[in-house]
């Protein structure tokens, strides 16, 4: 083992560059061998904190996937109540996390697992943002030379966090070993003229245009209450995020900002945002809204009213609430 702890040995630096080869070999020694990261960290030449952080890097990045089998009992039969109250074809509901814990990697997991289990060969997939988004592509089933296509069904961002737009589409790309493409613009434009400019331009048409033969897309919902990561991340200012409550939307789906009965809220946003039509979304044979916390129930069931929705993954605080 003198080549790892020569190879550790600059992970320890600070500076050191993450190493993947070495990540997998952790991994293995602690999920498939059953080893204690104390053991690991010796093996290794490493501190236990650092075998640690390569874990928890692991399961973030995708190089872990954790698959439970088995339903569970109380989920299942909230499952079959949102099938039978909204007329879905599917409801897939997941525990729901501890206080304090981010409901969407738990949500965006079990994303991953059902787009892995239901886009067939050749298909093509149709993604939006946010950090369930996020969580999902991070969570695939890493698949090659099936032909599959990913297409970003919104705009950039000049500034973000990890939960960016292009690298979440980037991240489905990579793990399906699928065609990728973007709409080349800002998700929000200055003008009308200027989103009318972009949408009419070559590029930004023909992906937009690529709506009419997606076999699987999967939505988000960006909800509008104070727990809103839009507002969080600066995607939105508060004073657009006032002006559209007052208007009365309660969520943004696939850039789309609906009121509480799934119809578009009358605000400028609309002319100015660089997304697909509602109607063109609707024709996509599989509709899939991966949304959890009580916070999203709003736009889970705005999304629900406006028909973007076959499927919904969700967890159970946010299933109890759509129930009631």
């Amino acid at each position: 083992m003198e080549d790892d702890v020569g190879q550790v040995t600059a992970l320890e630096l600070g500076d050191a560059p993450y190493d993947a080869a070495l990540a997998v070999r952790i991994c293995w020694y602690y999920f498939k061998e059953g080893q204690t990261q104390d053991a690991i960290a010796q093996r290794l030449g490493l501190t236990r904190k650092r075998v640690n952080r390569i874990l928890s890097d692991a399961r973030e990045t995708g190089i872990v996937q954790i698959t439970i089998t088995g339903p569970v009992a109380p989920c299942v039969a909230l499952e079959s109540r949102l099938i039978a109250r909204f007329g879905l074809r599917e409801a897939v509901v997941v525990p729901s996390p501890a206080e304090g814990m981010d409901v969407r990697g738990i949500v965006g997991a079990a994303a991953g697992r059902f787009v892995s289990e239901r886009l067939a060969p050749a298909a093509a997939l149709g993604i939006t943002w946010g950090g369930t988004i996020h969580a999902a592509g991070q969570n695939l089933a890493r698949r090659t030379g099936q032909n599959n296509t990913v297409v970003l069904l919104c705009g950039g961002l000049a500034e973000s966090t990890t939960i960016n737009p292009y690298d979440n589409a980037a991240s489905f790309a990579r793990a399906l070993d699928a065609t990728c493409y973007y709409v080349t613009a800002p998700m929000h434009t200055e003008t009308r003229e200027l989103r009318d400019a972009l949408v009419r331009s070559d590029p930004v048409r023909r992906v937009l245009a690529m709506v009419e033969r997606l076999d699987l897309v999967l939505l988000s919902a960006i909800d509008l209450t104070s727990h809103s990561k839009a507002l969080e991340y600066g995607v939105i200012t508060p004073e657009l995020w006032r002006s559209l409550r007052e208007a009365g939307a309660v969520g943004d789906i696939c850039g789309h900002y609906l009121d509480a009965a799934g119809r578009p809220v009358d605000h400028p946003i609309a002319d100015r945002t660089v997304g697909p039509d509602l109607d063109a979304l609707r024709m996509v044979p599989q509709r899939v809204l991966a949304a959890g916390g009580r916070h999203k129930v709003a736009a889970i069931r705005a999304a629900i009213e406006a028909g973007l929705v076959h499927v919904l993954i969700t967890d159970e605080a946010a299933a109890h609430d759509l129930l009631r």
